[in-house]
């Protein structure tokens, strides 16, 4: 599940109910069936040729790179199957993900890939039994044109749920977990890229930062050694301005330490530390966590910079009065919602941050849900999924 803005989209697939009256939805299901019996020749012609080159040269060196690439072509007659039920059924079905290109197996790996493409072969059999569809289609509504148009809508109708369903039956992608397998390849890619960019704001702050101040601290007490002797006061008053030094780099790698993963989340829970996050917000947060039992420490750690993120936020740019932070158990789901009564207008395109929390939710099938009209109010929504905590 990849994190989103989730709008209704109309539903495509069910034109009107037919009537006697011909209209365009009635008419483009005739050209669809009419069409078909060319289309299926062609179709038929193809895979017959390509299976029986293939098979006939599987002795040969040529004969399975033939068969490969005969089922290559094959998606593409797949693809402008469905291009055509798309524009003459109002039919949408999802096109299959792409063959793997890697090199990592070297030639044989890809052929091999090939020769077992699932998309690739019930294509094929979907040409394969096109042909005598096709004639009969083409048949039943040529003569009805001529002898049944008084309900030939009806007939129509029924010849092309038929098509429907064998599109979707055999043009539809191999099933669910394809689509899920391409997502969470796409999602290892956002967390490689989140990991590598954690890595570098760290590795700036300490240099910037706490290794400085060391820097600093270390030539100091160097000059205060060198004076020690010759100058006690002005050394004594170099190492109280290098015990300074060692308060503040201590105090920031104590905040880097926090930013990474505070101690009272660990220590106290999700609850404790949203609390301790709401409590350095500039706007009023009450804060809501109804969970029986604390979720998996990864779960947690999402949720705490998801909201401390959202608070930043608000502090940020809502303008708000007041704020509210909801966090509850729903089946195998972590729910978090975050409110304020701000100016509004929040999105995932305005450089808030939200985005990136987007990609993190989505990276671990999570759900992003923004709600932030003109005016206001702002309503961010964030799932999680639930997994229980395992002991130390």
């Amino acid at each position: 599940m990849t994190a989103r803005i989730i709008t209704p989209e109309p539903d495509v697939d069910r034109p009107p109910a037919p009537r006697l009256a011909f209209d365009r939805h009635t008419w483009k299901e005739i050209a669809y069936l009419l069409s078909n019996l060319p289309v299926a020749v062609l179709g038929f012609v193809y895979v017959v040729t390509m299976v029986a080159t293939g098979v006939g040269l599987a002795v040969t060196v040529i004969g399975l790179p033939a068969l490969a690439a005969g089922l290559l072509g094959a998606r593409l007659l797949g693809k402008g199957e469905r291009a055509r039920a798309r524009a003459l059924l109002g039919l949408t079905i999802e096109e299959p993900s792409p063959l793997p290109r890697s090199s990592e197996n070297g030639f044989f790996g890809r052929l091999w890939s090939g020769l077992k493409d699932p998309v690739g072969w019930r294509t094929v059999l979907y040409e394969f039994i096109r042909l005598p569809w096709g004639v009969l289609t083409f048949a039943i509504t040529l003569t009805g044109l001529f002898v049944l148009w008084p309900v030939l809508p009806f007939i129509v109708r029924g010849l092309a749920n038929a098509d429907r369903a064998m599109a979707r039956a055999l043009l539809s992608p191999s099933d669910e977990l394809e689509r899920r397998i391409a997502e969470l390849e796409s999602d290892r890619g956002v967390v490689v890229d989140t990991a590598a960019a954690d890595l570098r704001r760290i590795e700036r702050d300490l240099h910037d930062g706490a290794q400085a101040r060391l820097v600093n601290l270390a030539m100091g007490l160097g000059l205060a050694k060198e004076k020690l002797l010759e100058d006690p006061d002005a050394a004594a008053a170099m190492v109280d301005e290098a015990h300074g030094e060692v308060k503040l780099a201590l105090q920031e790698l104590r905040d880097l330490a926090r930013g990474i993963h505070p101690a009272v989340l660990t220590d106290r829970g999700l609850d404790a530390a949203l609390s301790s996050v709401a409590s350095r917000c500039t706007v009023p947060v009450k804060v809501t966590a109804d969970l029986p039992q604390r979720p998996a420490a990864a779960i947690e750690g999402i949720a705490y910079f998801t909201v401390s993120e959202l608070l930043q936020n608000v502090s940020k740019h809502s303008g708000a009065r007041s704020a509210s932070v909801d966090v509850w158990r729903s089946a195998d789901r972590l729910l978090i919602q975050v409110q304020d009564d701000g100016r509004g207008g929040a999105s995932l395109d305005k450089g808030t941050g939200m985005s990136g929390l987007a990609d993190r939710l989505g990276a671990v099938d999570g759900l992003f849900v923004v709600d932030s009209p003109e005016g206001g109010p702002t309503t961010v929504t964030a799932e999680l999924p639930w997994r229980d905590r395992t002991p130390a």
